[in-house]
């Protein structure tokens, strides 16, 4: 008679729900493995078996985080202006980041990033890379603008004002940051103007 499976894929789900619970809650340094198996009532053994450890879990995590921002960005309704196109595309880019910001932050740990999380950070830019490109096609842009740079450049300011605002480090002359973000990705837009 075989033995019976004692690491499913139940008990993988479970500890997969509560370590986001956890992360979200404490960040990747307050994700413990043994309040984690104890909130599920296994053993700190069961989460290496199911993921070779913390490292493991915490980058399956990160790997939906990624799958998720695609999947956030992707359904980004369009616009009748394509340079708005992108404004609307950082701003769910914002909201994305605001909803678990701990998550946010691991997303962008070197260390918890291996080949096929970088696959889905890729994959992940593509939709701001599409937009920028309709833009150009539109010549809404300049025609030397190369879209995966110019998406890097709109990335950089995304993720430097999403950082600033999750780190409490928005500068007191600014009441509102949520006001101020699209103010700021339109003057980067802008400087690619046709």
């Amino acid at each position: 008679m075989p033995r019976p499976k004692v690491h499913d894929d139940v008990l993988r789900d479970r500890l997969r729900a509560r370590a986001a619970e956890l992360l979200s809650a404490h960040g990747v340094t307050g994700l413990s493995l043994r309040t984690l198996a104890a909130d599920v009532g296994t053993s700190t053994t069961a989460v290496y078996a199911l993921f070779g450890g913390k490292p493991g879990l915490v980058k399956s995590l990160v790997d939906d985080a990624f799958r998720r921002l695609r999947r956030t960005l992707t359904a980004v309704p369009p616009t009748g202006d394509p340079a708005e196109q992108l404004v609307a595309l950082g701003e769910a880019y914002r909201a994305d980041a605001l909803h678990d910001p701990h998550l946010y932050d691991a997303m962008f740990d070197r260390d918890q990033l291996d080949a096929e999380s970088r696959e889905l950070q890729e994959a992940a830019f593509t939709p701001l890379v599409e937009a920028v490109e309709r833009a150009v096609d539109a010549k809404v842009l300049r025609d030397d603008a190369h879209p995966p740079t110019v998406a890097l450049g709109l990335w950089s300011a995304l993720h430097g004002l999403v950082s600033i605002q999750l780190h409490a480090h928005t500068p007191d002359a600014v009441d509102d940051p949520a006001k101020g973000f699209p103010v700021v990705l339109r003057a980067v837009v802008d400087g690619w103007r046709a």
